[in-house]
């Protein structure tokens, strides 16, 4: 095992442009550097405190004794696929180091992750909208599309790829059975393009209207969703013969359990171009929370910025068009040189008067979301003037992190306190740092 090579690139100077890392320059030389064993002491850590042996999915908080449901000790749906990536990048990154222990390891892991899951969150039905193992909000069954397509992508396991493109059409077409007609804001009915946040009541619907939510949180990981069914999809596949078809009280509906080539890449095209004008300023790279009506607003937040880059470079890579690297750039540079300014470490919009409200514990995995499309521009698109600030990031983070157990809460510019409550959330994003980095470094 080559188990010095990470330590080794994280030590020499990285000969790349500075020009996006100001802020974590400035302060490296005070943090010792990560080393290989970091890594993997960081991630088995997070998984010794976290994860629900017994279901193989993860807690709420290193209180929680059991991953029981919604309401009693397990972590949100939609952040559960956010350590299944992690699992993911950990087999590639001890494939990388020629680690062959560790990679079965953690590929088997992922398999019982990806498992668990399934069996808890109802068998993956993305039709039942039962509120505590359910589906009941389109990005939550959104994120999983993203991380079933990239296990895919990752095994070739044809059940992984079923099942993200049942939950895409889900989340585009919507469902018999809700009653909902779909996150997809078709412009030729009159509802103004884009990708619709929710449907509500949740078990009895309404149409959406043009001026309802339009998050950022649907509409590029739609974006990133539909890019990675692009490259999953076979190049000579027909249209679905055979689509769903049902009539409620909205009109007709059809959907397709599936996409063709194509077809994924012009709908990924179609949402970012209507993301970019109206969540967005392409100027700057800044990334507003949501659009209702003609108003976009809402401060912004790392995760956005991440799905926001991650959609760029997909879709550049996918093209070659230079608007979307240029694009996924100006997010990065937004995302460090204006949101990380200071301290130069990731932000993660906290509730100080409630910290340990559940919606305040859930943001603490935005960096680790941000990482993982970060990883795509500087792996895949070759943008390694990133490499300094995220090295910065993750050996900050370690440092403070709580000796005894290897955590850190996610404010990586401040120790962690011994005996913290600490949510899984913003325990991930050191480690999940950790291993996107330690991947990009190894290349």
């Amino acid at each position: 095992m080559k188990k010095d090579f990470v330590t080794i690139l994280l030590i020499l100077p990285l000969i790349v442009s500075m020009t996006s890392c100001r802020s974590s320059a400035r302060s490296a030389a005070a943090v010792p550097p990560m080393e290989t064993a970091d890594v993997w002491t960081a991630y088995d850590a997070f998984n010794k405190v976290y994860l629900d042996t017994d279901k193989y999915i993860y807690k709420n908080t290193n209180r929680d004794a059991a991953a029981r449901d919604r309401w009693h000790g397990a972590a949100a749906i939609w952040c559960q696929p956010m350590y299944v990536d992690m699992a993911l990048n950990a087999t590639e990154l001890a494939r990388k180091l020629g680690d062959g222990k560790r990679e079965k390891q953690y590929a088997s892991l992922a398999k019982k992750l990806i498992d668990g899951n399934i069996r808890h969150y109802v068998n993956f039905d993305f039709d039942n909208c039962d509120q505590n193992l359910g589906w009941f909000i389109y990005d939550d069954i959104q994120w999983w599309t993203i991380t079933m397509a990239r296990a895919y992508l990752a095994t070739g396991d044809e059940n992984y790829r079923r099942l993200a493109e049942e939950s895409f059409a889900r989340v585009w077409y919507g469902s018999p059975r809700v009653g909902d007609s779909g996150s997809y804001a078709d412009p030729a009915k009159g509802l103004g393009g884009g990708m619709f946040w929710q449907w509500q009541p949740i078990d009895g619907p309404r149409r959406n209207e043009a001026d309802h939510g339009k998050m950022s949180c649907i509409n590029f990981p739609t974006v990133v969703a539909a890019m990675l069914l692009y490259q999953s999809a076979p190049a000579d596949r027909n249209p679905d013969p055979a689509p769903e078809r049902w009539t409620n009280s909205f009109g007709s509906f059809t959907r397709p359990h599936y996409e063709t080539k194509q077809r994924y890449l012009d709908m990924a095209k179609e949402i970012y171009d209507w993301s970019a004008r109206n969540l967005g300023d392409m100027s700057t790279g800044m990334i507003h929370d949501s659009r209702h009506g003609d108003h976009a607003g809402g401060h912004p937040l790392i995760y956005n910025q991440g799905t926001f880059i991650g959609a760029g470079a997909l879709l550049y890579l996918a093209t070659g068009e230079q608007r979307y690297l240029d694009n996924a750039k100006a997010g990065a540079d937004y995302s460090i040189n204006v949101m990380s300014a200071g301290e130069g470490v990731l932000p993660w919009a906290r509730n100080r008067r409630n910290p340990y409200d559940q919606g305040s514990l859930e943001q603490g995995v935005y960096p680790a979301i941000w990482a993982q499309y970060m990883k795509i521009l500087t792996d895949e698109c070759g943008q390694k003037q990133y490499l300094p600030f995220l090295r910065h990031n993750v050996e900050l983070g370690w440092k403070n992190r709580d000796m005894a157990t290897g955590l850190c809460d996610g404010e990586f510019a401040k120790a962690t306190p011994s005996g913290s409550l600490i949510g899984s959330y913003a325990a991930s994003s050191v480690p999940a740092l950790m291993l996107t980095t330690a991947i990009s470094l190894s290349k």
